[in-house]
């Protein structure tokens, strides 16, 4: 039987893939609507180092979903979802296509496969949690999920901050295990059919040089000048969200002396290559995807033949 779901398109692929670009030429080509899936593009003020889209590419390509939060308001994959959700709907009963864009993989996950009734953020548990990464560093963390949520544990990197954080915020929020709470959901299906697209380099070593130039650029082009004023502010600190952001944290503490400008640009770097490693770990378990490899030239032919033959 027929799948009668409106269509929907993920374009998903790890930072610095190129995503930006051949969303871009979809929404020219085809006028599909652009909704941007980054958890730092939400955030005013944030714009150099979320490689948010420039105002000249804007106005070629809306994109909804950017500069909706300020930066001391934390924006959740819950909240995505609500956002994206209504999104998609008026794009479709619009005569539409929604096109998903980004490499915030967590929102993808959540947008399909809804969300468990989980307490909303505690800033005295993460303050407490953030202290203990200090002094124990993320396989500290890690270790005490695997205590109190071995289900988790198993599904979440030991090098993976922001998943990790969460899971032991909701136990100590709700004294039960994230994977108990999820269990409790009942399974929705999502209204859209989805066609989802990974654009990568097929040579890492490619992907590594892209992202080392793009954190050069961005400090060129006044990284540390975005963090210097957001850092002025009294209501930012680095356990908020926005400002564990890759890129701003390595700023934020470049600025508090940490370290000198050439362990910056080293951290930076490093720091989007784990990002990158994340991403495409992802990826690698998303069902029904494929691949394009974006360092072949014809790499925008070949997404716009596939999303053609889709129906799209």
């Amino acid at each position: 039987m027929a799948d009668k779901r409106p269509l929907a398109i993920f374009l998903m692929g790890p930072t610095a893939a190129g995503k930006t670009d051949t969303a871009i030429a979809l929404h020219e080509r085809l006028g599909h609507e652009i909704i941007s899936v980054d958890s730092a593009m939400v955030y005013r003020g944030m714009d150099i180092g979320s490689a948010k889209p420039s105002d000249e590419e804007l106005l070629r390509a809306p994109h909804r979903l950017i500069d909706i939060r300020d930066p001391a308001d934390p924006y959740s994959a819950a909240d995505f979802r609500e956002d994206a959700l209504q999104e998609m709907r008026q794009i479709t009963a619009a005569g539409k296509v929604p096109l998903l864009v980004g490499g915030t993989m967590l929102y993808y996950k959540r947008l399909v496969e809804g969300v468990a009734n989980l307490p909303a953020a505690d800033y005295a548990i993460r303050q407490r949690l953030e202290t203990q990464r200090q002094a124990e560093g993320l396989e500290g963390l890690h270790r005490l999920l695997i205590e109190v949520d071995p289900v988790s544990a198993a599904r979440i990197h030991p090098n993976d901050p922001q998943r990790l954080m969460r899971a032991l915020e909701v136990y100590y929020a709700s004294g039960r295990p994230m994977s108990t709470l999820w269990a409790e959901q009942t399974p929705e299906t999502f209204p859209w059919r989805v066609l989802s697209i990974a654009l990568a380099p097929s040579d890492r070593l490619v992907l590594h040089e892209r992202i080392a130039q793009r954190f050069k650029t961005m400090l060129d082009e006044g990284l540390i000048d975005e963090v210097a004023a957001l850092k002025k502010r009294n209501d930012l600190h680095l356990g908020l969200p926005a400002m564990k952001s890759v890129g701003y944290r390595q700023v934020w503490e470049y600025l508090n002396g940490e370290y000198d400008k050439a362990a910056l640009l080293e951290r930076g770097i490093i720091a989007t290559r784990q990002l990158a490693k994340r991403q495409l770990t992802w990826l690698r378990r998303w069902p029904s995807l494929t691949w394009i490899d974006s360092q072949q030239p014809d790499a925008l032919d070949k997404v716009l033949k596939f999303v053609r033959e889709s129906g799209a």
